[in-house]
């Protein structure tokens, strides 16, 4: 969750600097734009890894649940 925030800094860094320099206004758009795109493939990534481990939690879950046999 780091990377997003630098991520996410890096891009709003790009788009305050655009304001300023209208001669490189498209390139760091760009810039910011490649940013945002960073930081969501890491959120999609560590929300992917959250869910599959809560997948195996709970494929996990229902052994535990069983009666023992007598």
């Amino acid at each position: 969750m780091e990377n997003v925030r630098r991520y996410r800094a890096l891009a709003s860094l790009c788009r305050q600097q655009a304001a300023y320099r209208p001669l490189q206004n498209w390139e760091l758009l760009g810039q910011a734009e490649h940013f945002e795109h960073l930081a969501e493939l890491e959120l999609k990534a560590h929300f992917d890894a959250c869910n599959a481990k809560g997948e195996d939690e709970a494929a996990v879950a229902p052994a535990w649940d069983t009666p023992a046999a007598a």
